[in-house]
């Protein structure tokens, strides 16, 4: 009953601020026609009135974001062409990232660099997990499952830690750029601010969500080889 009671507490803490994260977001997504300008007009719009005209906006499906090498606000289809302030909020939070960027702000810098120390990490975890099935096939031995973990704590590990460790950058993206940009900009409804700050924070702890789900499956992993 114990371990019933700690497994269910586990999965609330974990899987808790991601499904908090997803009804926020979800919810000011209604109306769809709140704003008279889209979340990719917003983005256009903020750059423009920093002189980031350099800084691309785009379409994307791998959720959204700013890349700092492309120079591009990236929005999913539904903020780059949604009018919900959902869509107006995010594409204000990656122009944040974009203001970081461009003004060398330190943690946005680790983060990327980060990233591209840890991708060649990532990739030896995922072909070590591929490999970990032939191994224990050919060598018969217990101990080799424990290789699939290693894949997995290489893999998953490498963006918990990029996550946790620039949680910092985000808030600031939020609270320190986005917002004060919104109010100056005079794209956000007055009445729509304590809104906002909810998807403000919503979007900050997007990633760390994602990285508390990838720290749940590995904890799961462990405890299979440990059959």
């Amino acid at each position: 009953m114990h371990i019933i009671l700690l497994i269910i507490v586990l999965v609330v803490l974990v899987a808790g601020p991601g499904l908090w994260v997803k009804r926020v977001m979800q919810r000011y997504h209604r109306p769809a026609d709140r704003y008279g300008f889209s979340g990719g007009e917003t983005a256009r719009k903020l750059l423009d009135a920093l002189s980031l005209q350099q800084v691309k906006t785009e379409v994307t499906e791998k959720g959204d974001h700013y890349d700092p090498v492309e120079k591009a606000v990236r929005l999913s289809p539904e903020n780059f062409d949604g009018n919900s302030l959902t869509a107006i909020t995010i594409a204000a939070h990656e122009v944040g990232h974009a203001l970081q960027d461009a003004e060398g702000y330190g943690p946005l810098q680790w983060r990327t660099r980060l990233v591209k120390w840890l991708g060649p990490v990532e990739k030896m975890g995922a072909a070590l997990m591929m490999a970990t099935p032939v191994i224990i096939g050919i060598t018969r031995l217990p101990f080799a499952g424990l290789l699939m973990f290693m894949g997995g704590l290489l893999t998953l590990g490498s963006a918990v830690v990029i996550h946790l460790l620039t949680l910092p950058t985000e808030f600031d993206a939020s609270f320190g750029r986005a917002l004060p940009l919104m109010k100056e900009q005079d794209v956000l409804f007055e009445s729509d601010e304590r809104h906002a700050r909810r998807l403000l924070k919503a979007a900050a702890l997007t990633y760390v969500s994602a990285s508390l789900l990838s720290v749940l499956n590995i904890a799961r992993w462990w405890a299979i080889l440990r059959r």
